[in-house]
């Protein structure tokens, strides 16, 4: 085992992360909240009644990604598969109004934007809560034309690009033809990459970087991960199947892992663990930093750090959010957090030989 040099102090590097330009390609969804009002039991059966006092859609899923990358100070530009409705109207205002180039939403009138409603109940003298969850997408393939589409829009914004990030929900947005312009684009130009993918990880052969929670990793191996070795060995595991330069393995209140392709470890701690309200989304605002970081040529273990403290952020905010280039400097960080890296004896860095 040897001991990790120094690492760099991380609050210069945030000004680093502005003006990079990110490209990012996923299934965009729009996260709907419509606040009711108890009214009454219902006649009809036995349910609350609710008079409806508001909605707010919230950019979600890959749409989250892009927001962060923005709010974090990137430029962004926004690719995915929308429907023509309100939901994709409200995905497309909250990304715009945060500077985003939304142009590459592409619109199918065939098919809806993919939601998830939720119903919250409430009233004078309750607190309230989420009753019921609706969803709604296509599980149909995206056209051949819209694919074509895609194809052609890629080719226009690749050449303008830092950084490319594939959000990967399962919804059928990166086809095979969509991964392979990009990951071979990414290779080809040396261009950082880095893939979040939910279900299909092993389809991203070739990616740059890898985020997993330390769920789907073990769904990826097939097998429990009960501690530390057992997810070490499984990232390395993926990225060697993949050929991919490093694997970041988010672990909750356990912090992160990232295995790198020369075959060493760091392991990184949570930053605080006092406040945590809400992990949504905190996996996308991980994304964003670690994109923002390697595209302004940040060392991969202290983009990984960024991110930790970006993520720690944003779960102590409820529901989906986003984190500020301004909420991540540490001047404005409580002042139990410390922004730079643990002392040197929590700072391992395991050098494991390939098997």
């Amino acid at each position: 085992m040897q001991q990790k040099e120094t690492s760099p102090r991380l609050a210069p590097l945030i000004d680093r992360l502005s003006g990079r330009r990110i490209l990012v390609i996923g299934d965009m969804v729009a996260d709907v909240y419509i606040d009711g009002r108890i009214s009454r039991i219902s006649r009809e059966a036995p349910v609350l009644v609710l008079e409806q006092a508001g909605e707010k859609i919230i950019a979600g899923g890959a749409a989250n990604v892009v927001h962060n990358c923005a709010t974090l100070g990137g430029s962004v530009t926004a690719v995915g598969l929308v429907g023509d409705d309100r939901q994709a109207d409200g995905i497309s205002s909250v990304l715009e109004n945060a500077g985003v180039d939304t142009s590459g939403l592409l619109r199918d009138a065939e098919r809806p934007t993919i939601s998830k409603t939720r119903i919250i109940a409430g009233g004078r003298a309750t607190v309230s809560q989420q009753i019921v969850r609706l969803d709604r997408e296509s599980h149909a393939p995206m056209s051949r034309a819209t694919e074509a589409a895609m194809l052609r829009y890629l080719d226009g914004v690749l050449p303008e690009t830092d950084g490319i990030v594939l959000s990967d929900y399962g919804s059928g947005t990166i086809t095979e033809a969509v991964k392979g312009k990009l990951i071979g684009y990414a290779r080809e130009h040396d261009i950082p990459s880095i893939v979040d993918s939910r279900y299909g990880i092993h389809r991203f052969s070739g990616i740059g970087y890898v985020k997993q929670n330390d769920a789907e990793l073990a769904a990826a191996v097939g097998r429990k991960l009960p501690d530390a070795p057992a997810i070490y060995a499984a990232g390395r595991e993926l990225l060697e199947e993949l050929g991919a330069d490093g694997v970041l393995v988010t672990r909750g209140e356990l912090g992160m892992v990232l295995v790198e392709k020369d075959g060493s470890v760091s392991d990184i701690p949570v930053t605080d663990k006092s406040e945590v309200y809400d992990v949504s989304g905190a996996g996308d605002t991980c994304v964003a930093t670690v994109i923002l970081a390697l595209a302004a040529g940040i060392a991969p273990e202290s983009a990984a750090r960024l991110s930790n403290y970006a993520s720690g952020i944003a779960v102590r905010k409820l529901g989906t959010a986003t984190v500020s280039a301004e909420e991540l400097n540490p001047n404005r960080l409580a002042p139990q957090v410390s922004f730079f890296a643990p002392p040197a004896q929590e700072r391992l860095r395991r050098k494991h030989s390939r098997k």
